[in-house]
């Protein structure tokens, strides 16, 4: 399938400490229009290129949001560890990164961690949307069961090919990684980043996006 037919709008990417210096005036130039930060990680982690970012990204006219990467530590220090550091702001979406620890497995979030992290999330801040970042964990989770506190979050789906599966617990996707910068449909890079990155589509139009990015 060309990259071409995809479902989708091509124009969202997320970034790391990992990515090293970003052109985002570059960047905005190819058409892209929503940057998602790493923030933080577990309990105490804080990725030191945020700040940065956020700043040049906002100043390049492109939408920033952020998200946490969730580990096996206590769920509700992790969430206040997030806030603490994004102090989210009006127009900026926020997400849990809900995935296997590659790195260190025995630290991976559990699925009732990942449900405490959602729930303290939404008691906190109940006028805003959380995005539910994840792909076969989630699946094996979740199976064909439905929660409705997890349906409560928009969907962000991880998976590496050419034919979104969302699970049943959602009816849709609203945004898809379909690459890590190496696995995947292309394309695998952007202007304004070095190397491969990674990418997501989102399942609307342009102003669709603009106007769910601004309202959740």
């Amino acid at each position: 399938m060309a990259e071409g037919n995809l479902p989708g709008l091509n124009v969202v990417i997320d970034i790391s400490h990992h990515n090293g210096h970003i052109d985002f005036d570059a960047v905005a130039d190819t058409g892209i229009l929503g940057v998602i930060q790493k923030a933080t990680e577990g309990r105490d982690f804080s990725d030191k290129t945020l700040a940065d970012n956020r700043k040049r990204a906002l100043a390049a006219g492109l939408l920033f949001g952020t998200y946490h990467f969730g580990t096996a530590s206590d769920p509700l220090a992790q969430a206040e560890h997030y806030l603490s550091v994004v102090k989210p702001r009006k127009g900026e979406i926020i997400a849990l990164d809900f995935e296997k620890n590659e790195h260190d497995p025995a630290n991976s979030m559990s699925f009732s961690q990942a449900r405490s992290f959602v729930s303290h999330m939404l008691d906190t801040l109940p006028d805003r949307q959380l995005g539910f970042y994840s792909g076969d964990r989630i699946k094996e989770a979740l199976g064909s069961k439905h929660d409705p506190l997890l349906a409560k979050c928009w969907f962000w789906l991880a998976q590496y090919g050419e034919h979104p599966t969302v699970p049943p617990n959602w009816t849709k996707f609203t945004l898809w990684q379909y690459t890590n910068g190496i696995l995947g449909p292309p394309p695998h890079s952007v202007a304004g980043v070095s190397g491969n990155c990674d990418r997501d589509r989102f399942n609307g139009t342009a102003e669709e996006l603009r106007s769910f990015w601004k309202s959740a």
